[in-house]
């Protein structure tokens, strides 16, 4: 029987032999042995038993020959400090959608009255990840969030139900559910598909295992954005806040859009941690 730092050791050769992260190892120990990153180092030396043994390595097969994301083999990623559930459903949430969180939480803060209690959508949730952020990290808001899929949308209610984020989910295509309801709000946000169609298959496979509908945005990644800009008058109140991620080098096109819909909002860029511009923003007043 292997100790717990001999499977480590190999499974993070293995990894790196197939040019695969090695922190995939960690991940699949901790997930199989209910432990905790630290607790896995604390018990390194401890014996692994055969049968956890055979599932990591089965799981790190996966990974490697099948390309399966290790999110969807354990189920679950980390976002804003919390953890939330995956499927091959959803996209897995990454940490530049926690820049696009912080962006929306700031500029609420500074543009809204802090006694009001606002509305707001999430479209497009996929996991939930930013919808259930924006309700636990903020209780005056009321959020809705809109998917087109089911399966998505199950995901993203079971995120809110775990985590305790007073959350409402529709099912529908972009803002149709709250114009059909001729329901207007304070705040849009949204990560919608935005890779151009010809780029997919240059992604990594890993990538290409997430849910094509979540990733693609048409021939120039644009065509989302572009549906936005026919849907967001009849939905926006007076005073309001759009926010979107965008993919890198889609800054001034998206911040051209908003800017021809809404002539005299304040727009803006944001570049991410890692100098790329990831998110647009627009802040319009009466």
């Amino acid at each position: 029987m292997k100790r717990n730092y001999e499977v480590l050791h190999w499974a993070s050769s293995f990894l790196k032999a197939h040019e695969k992260e090695e922190r995939v190892a960690e991940l699949l120990l901790c997930h199989h042995l209910r432990m905790t990153r630290a607790q896995l180092f604390a018990n390194l030396r401890e014996e692994l038993d055969e049968k956890i043994e055979r599932a990591v390595i089965a799981d790190l097969k996966k990974h490697v020959y099948e390309h399966i994301p290790v999110q969807y083999l354990i189920g679950s990623e980390t976002f804003y400090g919390r953890e939330f559930l995956v499927t091959p459903a959803v996209l897995i949430p990454r940490p530049e959608t926690e820049e696009l969180v912080e962006g929306v939480l700031q500029r609420i803060a500074r543009l809204f009255p802090k006694s009001q209690t606002l509305d707001v959508v999430d479209v497009g949730t996929g996991s939930g990840a930013i919808a259930v952020t924006l309700a636990l990290e903020n209780e005056s808001l009321y959020v809705r969030a809109i998917d087109i899929s089911n399966d998505a949308l199950l995901v993203a209610s079971e995120n809110a139900r775990r985590l305790g984020a007073p959350v409402q989910c529709l099912c529908g295509d972009l803002l149709q559910p709250l114009i059909e309801a001729n329901c207007r709000v304070d705040v849009v946000v949204s990560n919608p598909p935005y890779i151009p169609e010809q780029d997919i298959a240059s992604l990594s496979p890993i990538v290409q295992k997430e849910p094509r509908q979540a990733l693609v945005g048409g021939a120039d990644g644009l065509f989302f954005y572009r549906r936005f800009m026919d849907e967001l008058p009849l939905v926006l109140k007076e005073r309001a806040l759009v926010a979107f991620e965008i993919g890198a080098g889609q800054g001034e096109a998206v911040a051209r859009l908003l800017s021809q819909t809404f002539p005299y909002a304040v727009v803006d860029i944001a570049y991410d941690i890692n100098g790329k511009d990831r998110m647009v923003f627009a802040e319009i007043t009466p």
